[in-house]
């Protein structure tokens, strides 16, 4: 196999995606630094509301990053110290990190092995009277199974955040028929606009999503310092905040997120087409209750053949991750919350494998990395 040498293949192509829409992005940019509205401006407002309409949400609040939307979220809900989260031990550790940060317990649950998502069928066997709240992330961009973690939460009385920042665009279907968007279905939803997320801006920023006023007026002062208006602080918060110039930059790119998660759609169906009959490769799981906008294409082989893949692949020039190699009660900072060792989550931290997905990508190249894997199996 000859090795590609036009350009270096991507995990995320960031540059090309701006490239494409480079006078519409500049013109943003352009238009706020003349208004010299830097923060709060007119440009977050309308990022806001065009979100709002785009989730079928009543209350959009941006904030600086999907981190800190996780911890107001968290904040807003006025749970205490001691309180207890259920979280899956199969994601990135922002999700617990902020539930550790503010003296909640995070329990980590077990994974699906299908669709790596939190095993709704385990929540039962961690529930105690501290049990305040549910963490599911929709990971990799399809949807946990909301409509059980939601019958779930309202026996047993829980606040269910939703980590969103795989997902944003995913639809969720109920048995009834009805659709929500990702991230609307629980009591809030959280988002991070990283860079490489599948909207994301050009630096640090997030938002929070919700239909409840009352949280929603409680999101707003917390990310403003406590506030409710100027120098009046009723509770404690945080400065968390957008900058006018991200949300002009995400403005513009909202108008094309369909036609990215249509892209990655596309690739991934040809990814399927291609990979999923090989003999000891595993192709991504499709949920039935949850589109996939694949934020990661993400793989599953041997664990004794992973590490020795991704370096052939690497010796080809073409470029993976491997999310997530060590399970998240197992990071130094989480061992004081170990119990035991959850078996999906061990065995995925080693054999998952994520090739690369983008929204620009070339025919040439999604084959050439097709050509190496189907080689490397043969």
């Amino acid at each position: 196999m000859e090795l590609m040498t036009k350009k270096n293949i991507q995990m995320v192509d960031v540059k090309s995606q701006y490239l494409n829409i480079k006078k519409q992005i500049d013109d943003a940019i352009q238009e706020t630094i003349n208004s010299t509205q830097f923060i709060n401006g007119p440009k977050v407002r309308s990022f806001q509301e065009a979100l709002e309409n785009y989730l079928d949400v009543e209350h959009v609040i941006p904030c600086g990053n999907g981190t800190d939307a996780l911890q107001i979220a968290l904040m807003a809900c006025g749970l205490e110290k001691g309180d207890e989260v259920l979280v899956p031990a199969f994601t990135y550790v922002a999700t617990a990190e902020v539930i550790a940060l503010l003296g909640l317990v995070p329990i980590m649950v077990d994974s699906n092995p299908d669709t790596f998502n939190m095993d709704v069928n385990h929540l039962k066997k961690y529930i105690t009277e501290k049990t305040k709240a549910i963490v599911p992330v929709h990971l990799f961009g399809q949807c946990a199974d909301m409509e059980i973690i939601l019958a779930f939460a309202k026996r047993h009385k829980l606040f269910v955040i939703e980590d969103n920042a795989q997902a944003i665009g995913a639809s969720y279907k109920f048995e009834s028929g009805k659709v929500e968007k990702a991230g609307t279905i629980g009591h809030i939803g959280t988002t991070s606009f990283y860079p490489s997320k599948n909207l994301g801006c050009y630096g640090d920023g997030g938002a929070l999503f919700t239909n409840d006023e009352e949280l929603a007026k409680k999101i707003r002062m917390i990310a403003n310092h406590g506030q409710s208006k100027k120098y009046h602080h009723s509770i404690i918060g945080v400065n968390s905040r957008l900058d006018s110039i991200q949300a002009a930059i995400l403005e513009v790119k909202l108008k094309f997120l369909d036609t990215y998660s249509k892209s990655r759609s596309k690739l991934a169906n040809y990814y399927d087409e291609k990979l999923g009959s090989i003999d000891g490769l595993i192709t991504p799981l499709r949920a039935p209750f949850s589109t996939h906008v694949f934020h990661q294409y993400t793989l599953k082989v041997g664990p004794t053949k992973r590490d020795a893949f991704k370096e052939y692949l690497k010796q080809l020039g073409i470029p993976s991750m491997v999310y997530y190699p060590i399970p998240l009660y197992k990071q130094e900072a989480f061992k004081q919350y170990f119990s035991e060792e959850l078996p999906v989550t061990e065995a995925l931290c080693q054999q998952v494998i994520s090739l690369p997905m983008h929204s620009e990508m070339e025919e040439e190249t999604q084959d050439y990395i097709v050509d190496a894997v189907q080689n490397y199996f043969a």
